[in-house]
Formats: structure tokens, sequence, C-alpha cells
């Protein structure tokens, strides 16, 4: 058994469901601290993150990842206790498999190794991890981050061990992700009896023409790392529950996924000028949960791929699709960051597992990401 694959397991018996870590995170940091890393424990609210860092100079190579896994489902429905890792038939199962604990193992794993074989290398290597990724998302990476940005501290390389392989490990990084902005838009008429209509004003009449024009409008046309910015409606609610009374209000739940190629003041304008001009009266609240960003081609790009190349014989695709990840927070003090990990096939889902025989490799692509960038740049 490797000691890759034996630390994906340590944590994978570890049951932490978001926000909680398990002690996950202290398995990793003792590892890290035999190494000569400096460890900050950064504890917001109830989720506990760590900032760890081994050298002063740059440039800085990050690894960030979390710790926090979703919820198992039903226990019966799996093959084997989710939070009891077990191999079977060349695969490794467990709740947090994919995503991310063997990224996370990987990431100790590589960088021991590479320490062992460049203990004077240049540059800093160091870690971002947090327990709140798979949750709400507010007192995790993007505090840390918030941190970092505060005392000028700023990042040169990123990797995030996001699952964002998709037939085969190794096809596909995510060299940026689509912005999220959601809407929650009521639209307001006067209630009254259905048969009664000279005395109401139907606020589902009054908005379906925008409704038809908002999904009609072509917001852009992306662009060469994005496709098109898309407008969609989760759920429209409207009405008492009686089938002859006109509501006095409808709510709307719309979100774009957005591209670089606009910005979230654009979009926002764009549809308070549609809403306007059908003479709506509206109540309209915004939320905005992440920034779109990019990594262009560049040292990062080249040296993952080239890593990805030489342990898995397979040239990766850069894509964007996909949600968002803590990626989206870190391109704030990070010039360039990239996602990498295994098999997403499987995330999230019952059964959760990797192949075995893919996990070294993972290993290996980070090892060989930081040769390539501190010690033969």
């Amino acid at each position: 058994m490797s000691d890759t694959l034996q630390l994906a397991q340590d944590l994978i018996a570890r049951r932490s469901l978001t926000p909680d870590d398990a002690g996950c995170q202290e398995l990793l940091i003792a590892r890290l601290e035999k190494l000569g890393f400096v460890i900050e424990r950064m504890r917001f609210g109830n989720v506990d993150n760590f900032w760890a860092r081994r050298g002063t100079a740059r440039p800085v190579v990050v690894f960030a990842g979390h710790t926090d896994v979703v919820p198992s489902g039903p226990v019966a429905s799996w093959f084997s206790p989710p939070f009891e890792p077990t191999i079977r038939d060349g695969m490794l199962y467990g709740r947090g498999a994919a995503d991310m604990k063997t990224s996370l193992a990987a990431f100790i794993t590589a960088i021991e190794s590479f320490i062992a074989a460049h203990p004077d290398h240049q540059g800093s290597i160091a870690l971002l991890i947090t327990s709140d990724e798979e949750g709400v998302a507010v007192d995790g990476t993007v505090r840390v981050v918030e941190a970092l940005q505060a005392r000028g501290e700023l990042l040169d390389y990123c990797i995030v061990g996001e699952p964002t392989s998709n037939q085969k490990v190794g096809d596909m990084i995510k060299n940026g992700r689509r912005g999220s902005l959601s809407g929650t838009l009521i639209v307001k008429g006067i209630q009254g009896h259905i048969a009664y209509p000279h005395l109401v004003k139907n606020p589902i009449h009054l908005v379906s023409p925008a409704i038809a024009e908002l999904a009609a409008t072509v917001w852009d046309a992306g662009n060469e790392y994005f496709p098109p910015t898309s407008w969609q409606v989760s759920n429209i609610n409207g009405g008492t529950g009686a089938t002859n009374v006109v509501p006095g209000t409808v709510e709307i739940w719309f979100n774009f996924r957005f591209s670089t190629a606009r910005t979230e003041q654009d979009l926002k304008d764009q549809v308070h000028a549609i809403l306007d001009k059908h003479g709506l009266e509206y109540d309209l609240a915004w939320e905005l949960s992440g920034k779109p960003y990019i990594t262009p081609k560049g040292n990062l790009v080249a040296a993952i791929s080239a890593a990805i190349e030489e342990s898995y014989g397979i040239t990766p695709e850069l894509s964007t699709s996909g949600g968002t990840s803590d990626g989206r927070f870190i391109a704030d003090i990070c010039g360039q960051v990239i996602e990498f990990g295994p098999l997403n096939a499987t995330i999230h889902k019952l059964n959760e597992c990797v192949a075995v025989v893919d996990i070294e490799p993972l290993k290996q692509t980070f090892e060989r990401t930081l040769v390539k960038l501190l010690v033969n740049p």
C-alpha cells in the first residue's frame, strides 16, 4: 500500500461532515510540521482552517482544498459504510474519496517527496485548507484569503485539488470558473376575486412578457475560455392555494452563470432596464456567490499539463465548465489558479470512489509540477 493511499484512507475514516473537520486537519498539520512548515490555525465561527507555509521567498506555490464532505445519504444503500474506507475490485470507496480527500493525501505525499529530493528549492510552498467548502462557504477559504490580503501576502500559483477529470484522470483541468449571480424578484399586483378581472392586477400575467424577454436575451457570445452567459429561472411561486383568487405577488428566483465577458453590474443594469421597460412594480434582491476568473495559458498551466502527460500519459483539456469552487476566492490574491484532481463521476453520490491505480500518479503529478515551478522553471 502506497503512503498516499494509506493517508487517503485515514482521512476518509474521519467523519468530517461540513463544517466539522473531525481531526483531518491535525493529521495533515502533524506531517507538515515535520517538514518545517509554519502553521497558522485560523478558526472563524465554527469552521477550522489552516494556512501553512515553508519558505519566505517567491514564487509561492499553494495547494488548496477542503477536508469537509457532504452527507452520505442512506447508509444502507452503500456497498460498505461510507466512513469505513474499503478497497473492492481496485476501487477505493468512501465519502470524500474523490471530493477531495485523495487530493489532500496526494498534496502531502508529493510535498514530502519533493522536499526530500530538493530540500533547498527556490521559492515557497504553502497550503490553504478549509472545512467549509461544501457548506455555506462564508467562514472558510474566503476568510483566510481576506486575512492574507489584509497583510499584503500575495501568491503566485495555486492548485485546487477539486475532482476535475471527466472520462479519464488527467483529461481535464479547470483554468477558470464562471461567476454566479442570483436574483430574487417579487413582482407586485392587486389580489382579488378571479371572477372580477377589472378589480385585480395579476402579477403573473404582468411579468410573463418580461420573463420571455429575459429568457430570449443574448447576454454575450462568451470568449476564448467561456461559453455564453446563461440566465435561468429556478423557481416561480405565486398564488394563495385557492383556484378563485388572483395573487397579489409572484416571486421568481433566477440565476446568471456569467463569463469574464460581462461584469456583475452590467448584468444587473440590463435586468433592471428590461423590468422597467415593462412597467413592473417590483423588488429585486441580488446575491453574488462567485465572480468569474480565468488563468490564461502560462507557467502554471504549462507546468501541470506537462506533469499530467508524464504521470497519466494524457494531454489535458482546459475547461471552465461546472459550478463554483474556492478558486473564486483565491483568485483575488493569486495570479494563476487552476483546479485538478480525480474523476468527478461519483462525487456527492452513493458509493463515491476512486481507482486505486490513479492515486499514485496524482501524487506524481503534484510533485512534478513543483519541480517544474521551483527547480526547473
